[in-house]
């Protein structure tokens, strides 16, 4: 893919538990072309250029020459794992006040469904 340069708004940022952040950026209307771009890059671990006014050609050239080394760390399966079980919590936390409750419940619920693939 090559360097996609859409004007934008930051219109939120919040912290995660895991310290984090989500960024929620607004967009001007995109040619159809630029949002399947976008598209394609759901869940994609990906570098975002921040700049108030308009990349000149030079930035341009340097960001699309630019090399990285920085790789993406992706959580451990039983961190996700968590989180989700968290998310599900946040949802419908049926009748638990306290996560960690929760989470030792629906945990033992898994480990349950998994033990009867084993006979």
């Amino acid at each position: 893919m090559e360097l996609l340069i859409i004007a934008c708004q930051v219109e939120n940022i919040t912290t995660r538990r895991d310290r984090t952040w989500k960024i929620t950026i607004g967009s001007q209307e995109m040619t159809p072309q630029q949002a399947g771009e976008i598209v394609k890059l759901n869940q994609e671990s990906c570098f975002v250029a921040f700049k108030l006014d308009a990349f000149k050609k030079p930035e341009r050239a340097m960001l699309e020459n630019l090399e990285t080394e920085l790789e993406f760390k992706e959580k451990p399966k039983s961190q996700r794992l968590r989180a989700v079980l968290y998310r599900l919590w946040e949802k419908d936390s049926k009748g638990y006040d306290d996560f960690t409750l929760y989470y030792n419940f629906r945990m033992e619920k898994i480990i349950e469904f998994l033990k009867t693939q084993l006979d």
